[in-house]
């Protein structure tokens, strides 16, 4: 458990701890919600009308209802006027009836609200953030996701400056209204048909524009789909709504779960700090997530609305639908719903080769994020224990691992099993909210016979135990007896709170591949026939040990095929067998790990090596012609070549360490890069020539991955050159980012310049801007791209100070905000990373500057330095002082206060 000190020098209230232990339901119970609204950006006026009944399982006790930064200038009980008191933020009421009728009348200044939480103004209009806790800045409220109830909303707002009025559910009525001071002002109702806790209410109101669609269900209703977006936006909608009817019919041809709303709204914004918001049938985004056209958004960008706008939707049954009972249960509805984007994209994928390419991706998002997190002082079960500012704890353990643990429930009872999980979890739960138990109970209760209903009180730790297990594997093979044995054993490291684990269940994939490459038929000594060739076994136990028989010679062990549990794979590997992996393994997942373990390898050795600056060479030539063979495969597709080609991240190398000097990896890393674009020039030509488009920009998988491969032949060519002294390949490169018919192609060149460190970078650089400098996502890009540059002179953080400078930098948007400082301080290790804590200098100025704009933001850039205690010297020393330097300010916000106390006590 964490402790929050009681008393600080500098004046600070100490924060309190939220645990999900002390979880009680609420004394009172809220039927209905009717809202006025009468906007305004410097004077709101929320009238909130609702209907409670008390709780007859609570014991009769006030009722306190949370609000933040509101006017409170009227409370009514059953129409006439009560008593109330404060007790902090908190409304008090005392001696209700048991039903009753509650009125009360709020007003607020959306114009000043820079946290984004709550209702706030961007770009002259009006748009809201909720979750977790944002309702409570709009009207005094039980702010808690167990309280679902009713809402009707009417909007009133001026026609000319506000002419679309947007709410949850569906329109019902609208109207003129008299005049105001600034001429015709109009209303809108909306009425949710589904009752919803209240982080998910959402409004919308300014001057936008939509795109529409009419779709049939396969039930024969009709719906409308609509992008919202600001004018001179709508010709980058399309992707987005396609991805938006991909994913109406994905969830109901998949999980049989149809649009439940006579309409669908997607509306994007430039100032919010998530990616989106799931509100039921509003949701808003960051604009980075809906706006692509082939001039302005890579393929990148299209993946990435596409699996958003998905996840979104998704939400639409698994969050809205059912919901949280508690904060403590939110990879409840998030974990859940990234397992279906996921599987959403893949099922997109269609081919085998794109689906293995996406799982892939998604890993290395797990390994390079997740991982150390669970190694930190943030470390955290995937259902939490206690928090002190829930808006910390939407993190990629509660994401992308939660995620996993649902993947792993597939895994044990098949897909079709999970399926009918799934049904099972709505006819029991729909319109509630409640637990991770009650999900998991429904998915093991649908398949009685499975490993998950045989072991859901073990499999259930998942949930309960933080950390990443490791897999600990050993295999001996019996020349005589044709027998191979494998032994598995599993640890976890302890976190916080957490000494001791006890096993998890945990699903191995496993196959084994013979001298020619093929799979071997698998048979177990207690069998009497193969049965495949490839097999999932499920480790409960501290340690357990299989035989396969009539195995004639040592085969070569290919483990945690598909990745199929979120663990680390420790195995004794030779190069030898590793290579043979990288050639012929029928698992994709394992085919590219092999690639990164002989990398990975190399990597640890160079680091380790007394000569310093690194040695010029640190790949031996086996690795380099087996990358040369990747390269010229004529059967692996070009997504899964640059996969397999691209280094592992720094952050990456720098968890296989025990103590970490960032300078020396990153010097490691580049040395490797350098000589793979020297070594094969040659390939890299060919490569470029072969996979460079010519035809029509689609942003489909096959094209996508031709177009990566060619950017990093060209990257890797114009990293060559600075060796070398070749000048034909730069000026190809810069006339590629001159004639590029379309962002990928571009920004792909504009990269391989800058990374390379090229005297053409800033010619490129200054053309970019120009050609771009209206369109805020791609200025974006043009800031993160120079504050994530190979820092080879110490003149990364610099340019990164003159950044923030520039006129189109806003450190108030968070978009801008972390494209220059989140970039640098958590995407640049080796800039970040000074002798001289120049960068943590800075790193600590940033948050507490952030810290008095917007906590959420400040609070994820202070992660930067979650990983300071394996820093070598002089850098632990000096990231612990800059830690204690922010957590010193007067005021810090607890969602800063949170993560730096955390840092510290590591």
């Amino acid at each position: 458990m964490l402790q929050m000190p009681d008393d600080r020098e500098n004046g600070q209230m100490p924060a309190v701890v939220v645990n999900r232990a002390d979880y009680v339901a609420p004394a009172y119970w809220i039927d209905t919600v009717d809202l006025c609204f009468d906007l305004d950006p410097a004077k709101t006026r929320v009238l909130n009308k609702m209907k409670l009944r008390r709780n007859p399982d609570v014991p009769t006790q006030p009722l306190k209802l949370d609000g933040e930064e509101l006017n409170l200038a009227r409370v009514l009980v059953n129409g006439q006027g009560t008593s109330f008191r404060m007790e902090g933020n908190r409304l008090v009421l005392d001696n209700l009836p048991d039903d009753f009728e509650l009125e009360i009348f709020t007003t607020t200044c959306p114009a000043k609200n820079t946290k984004l939480m709550g209702l706030y103004v961007s770009n002259d209009s009006f748009f809201t953030q909720c979750e977790a806790e944002g309702f409570r800045r709009i009207t005094y409220f039980l702010d808690r996701p167990d309280v679902m109830a009713s809402y009707s909303v009417t909007l009133r707002a001026d026609k000319a400056l506000y002419p679309v009025l947007l709410s949850n559910g569906n329109l019902v009525e609208q109207g003129m209204l008299e005049n105001g001071p600034n001429g015709p002002r109009h209303f809108a109702k909306w009425v949710d048909p589904h009752k919803k806790p209240s982080y998910l209410f959402a409004l919308v109101a300014g001057q936008l524009v939509s795109r529409e669609q009419r779709i049939t269900s396969r039930a024969g209703k009709e719906h409308t789909l609509q992008v919202y977006v600001r004018p001179g936006d709508l010709d980058k909608t399309e992707h987005a709504m396609n991805s938006l009817m991909h994913s109406v019919a994905w969830d109901e041809a998949r999980f049989g779960l149809p649009l439940d709303l006579e309409r669908f709204m997607i509306v994007a914004t430039s100032d919010f700090n998530m990616g989106a918001m799931e509100n039921k049938g509003l949701n808003i985004f960051n604009t980075k997530y809906v706006l692509a056209n082939q001039a302005t958004a890579t393929d990148t960008d299209y993946s990435n609305i596409e699996s958003v706008v998905g996840h979104e939707y998704f939400h639409n049954w698994t969050g809205n639908r059912i919901t949280c009972r508690d904060w403590f249960q939110l990879s409840l509805k998030e974990g859940l719903t990234v397992f279906r984007d996921q599987e959403f994209s893949q099922d997109l994928c269609g081919e085998a080769s794109a689906r293995a390419v996406k799982r892939i991706e998604d890993v290395r998002v797990l390994r390079t994020a997740q991982f150390p997190e669970d190694a930190g002082p943030m470390a955290h079960p995937v259902r939490p224990d206690s928090y002190i500012e829930i808006s910390n704890f939407y993190t990629v353990t509660i994401y992308e691992k939660g995620a996993e643990v649902v993947r792993m429930m597939q895994t044990l009872v098949g897909r079709e099993g999970f399926a009918r999980g799934m049904t099972l979890y709505f006819e029991r739960h729909d319109g509630k909210a409640v637990t991770c138990d009650d999900f998991a109970q429904a998915i093991a209760d649908a398949n009685p016979g499975s490993d998950l209903a045989r072991l859901l009180p073990q499999f259930k730790r998942w949930y309960s135990q933080a950390g990443t297990p490791r897999v600990h594997a050993q295999g001996v093979h019996d020349a005589a007896a044709r027998t191979y044995t494998l032994t598995l054993a599993q640890s976890c490291a302890p976190t916080a709170g957490q000494a001791v684990k006890e096993p998890f269940v945990i699903p191995v994939g496993l196959g084994l591949l013979g001298a020619d490459g093929a799979d071997l038929p698998l048979q177990l000594a207690h069998e009497t026939a193969a049965a495949g060739t490839s097999r999932t076994v499920v480790l409960t136990q501290a340690s357990e040990t299989l035989t396969f028989v009539n195995v004639d010679a040592e085969p070569v062990p290919s483990i945690l095929r598909g990745f199929t549990a979120p663990v680390v794979l420790e195995f004794d590997y030779t190069d030898a067998q590793l290579l043979h992996l990288l050639a012929h393994d029928s698992d994709p997942f394992n085919r590219w790990e092999a690639g990164q373990r002989l990398a990975v390898r190399r990597a640890i050795k160079s680091i380790a090596a007394v000569a310093y600056p690194v040695d010029a060479a640190p790949l031996d030539e086996a690795y380099v012609q087996a990358m040369r063979s990747v390269l010229h495969h004529p059967r692996l597709d070009a997504a899964f070549k640059e996969l397999v080609l691209t280094l592992p991240s720094e952050t990456y190398l720098a968890e296989q360490l025990d103590v970490v000097d960032p300078q020396r990896i990153h010097a490691v890393r580049e040395a490797m890069r350098q000589q793979l674009a020297v070594a094969l020039a040659g390939d890299w030509q060919q490569v470029y020539e072969a996979n460079q488009g010519t035809g029509a920009y689609t942003p489909d998988p096959t094209s996508s991955g031709r177009r990566a491969l060619a950017g990093m032949a060209l990257s890797q060519l114009c990293l060559a050159a600075m060796t070398t002294g070749d000048t034909v390949w730069p000026g190809k490169t810069l006339q590629r980012f001159k004639d590029a018919g379309n962002m990928t192609d571009r920004f792909n060149a504009l990269s391989a310049l800058v990374s390379s460190g090229h005297p053409l970078a800033a010619q490129a650089l200054a053309k970019f801007h120009a050609m771009f400098k209206d369109e805020a996502l791609v200025i974006d890009k043009w800031f993160g791209l120079q504050a994530g540059a190979p820092d080879r002179s110490g003149n990364v953080l610099p340019a990164v100070r003159q950044l923030m400078k520039h006129p189109d930098f806003s450190l108030r948007n968070p978009n801008r905000a972390r494209s220059v400082i989140s970039t640098y301080c958590q995407a640049n290790p080796a800039a970040f990373h000074r002798t001289d804590a120049a960068g943590y200098v800075f790193w600590s100025d940033r948050v507490m500057e952030l810290d008095a704009i917007n906590p959420q933001v400040a609070a994820r850039l202070a992660r930067a330095l979650d990983r300071w205690s394996k820093l070598a010297e002089p850098y632990r020393s000096a990231a612990r002082e800059a830690i204690a330097r922010v957590a010193a300010k007067t005021d810090l916000s607890k969602d800063t206060l949170e993560v730096v106390t955390r840092a510290l006590a590591d």
